[in-house]
């Protein structure tokens, strides 16, 4: 897989028509630029899709689910079972995600990226029966790495070729907030302590032991700051790959990529620091509860729209953005100064 050639080969983000849209928006009885971050989204996706006539009324949420070996050093307060369990309730339709997602008029695919044992019925893309324990060597090789990114960009070739116009990112992996610590703390030279959080509700005692495994990996493994797939490759996890894969999918594919929490988040910096035009393809959704979730988005320069303090994942927090872009959308193709009679704003005073 050459990053350089699928860097190549991503569409430039059309700022003629993010202009366009920023001239709609402007043409909208209210304030300029009163809708603050949504208004920006709302720009981002013309630019991304290469219209200001905004479509995204089919939508997928692309959960990649894989286990994480990193469970045996009691980094978690659940068991690693748990994945396929949360994965086949995804298959049913009953997962968090799935009830959440039924509002927002949001398909949920569940795609087995790694889950440890096989799961009936979901979308099976497994690489490996889960990752290696990262404390004691590398998680995965980097051919296994490049397969789940892989898969990741495949899933989303398909969902666009189904006629989806917006991808959302989830995902489900016990133990995969130690992976993308340890992903953050490498890519971003902080230390381990500073961007490790309680995850699904870990004690005090807990934190200190997964603050000590993520410590661990790293001196063992000793991945390369400059090379993010030989990061990915010893501290990561393969539903961040897949994840990763699914924001590069997108940019190739022309269609806008949900960030959900930090998970995501780091798999969008994995992303981006493979393939740089995959940024511009990227709306964030929510600031989650996790400590580095703030320095992620910093690093990304991405604006979340959601502060609720969340730390759910499945890609909960991604779907909780489409209502508010269907609401955005609703002004945006709504009354115009010119029906009103009024007079426009002057952009000169905004």
């Amino acid at each position: 897989m050459d990053f350089c050639d699928l860097n190549q080969r991503i569409k430039p983000y059309d700022e003629a028509a993010a202009q366009r849209a920023v001239a709609q928006w402007n043409s909208i009885a209210k304030p300029i630029g009163s809708l603050g971050v949504l208004e920006d989204d709302v720009v981002r996706i013309a630019g991304i899709t290469g219209s200001e006539d905004i479509d995204i009324s089919r939508r997928a949420v692309v959960a990649m689910c894989a286990d994480n070996g990193v469970v045996a050093q009691g980094v978690t307060q659940t068991g690693q079972e748990a994945t396929g369990f949360v994965a086949a309730n995804m298959v049913r339709n009953r997962s968090s995600v799935c009830q959440m997602a039924k509002p927002a008029r949001a398909d949920v695919v569940p795609v087995d990226v790694g889950i440890a044992s096989p799961v009936k019925g979901i979308l099976d893309k497994n690489v490996m029966r889960g990752t290696n324990d990262m404390t004691k060597g590398p998680a995965m090789s980097l051919d296994q790495a490049r397969a789940a990114i892989q898969a990741g960009i495949d899933v989303v070739h398909d969902l666009v070729g189904q006629g989806y116009k917006i991808i959302l990112t989830g995902e489900m992996g016990i133990g995969n907030t130690t992976s993308s610590s340890a992903i953050a703390s490498v890519l971003m030279g902080v230390d381990p302590q500073v961007v490790t959080g309680k995850g699904a509700g870990l004690s005090d005692e807990g934190l200190s032991r997964k603050v000590k495994a993520i410590r661990q990996a790293i001196q063992v493994n000793r991945p390369d700051a400059s090379d993010v797939l030989d990061v990915l490759s010893k501290v990561g996890g393969l539903d961040i790959a897949g994840m990763a894969g699914t924001f590069i999918g997108g940019a190739l594919e022309g269609v806008p990529v949900v960030v959900d929490g930090f998970v995501s988040q780091v798999a969008a910096l994995v992303a981006t620091r493979l393939c740089p035009a995959s940024h511009q393809f990227m709306l964030a959704s929510h600031l989650s509860a996790e400590p580095a979730s703030r320095m992620a988005m910093d690093e990304l320069g991405l604006d979340p729209v959601i502060y609720a303090g969340m730390r759910l994942g499945e890609g909960t927090g991604a779907v909780c953005l489409l209502p508010l872009l269907d609401m955005t959308l609703m002004l945006y193709r709504g009354t115009t100064f010119d029906a009103t009679g009024m007079d426009a704003y002057d952009e000169e005073l905004v």
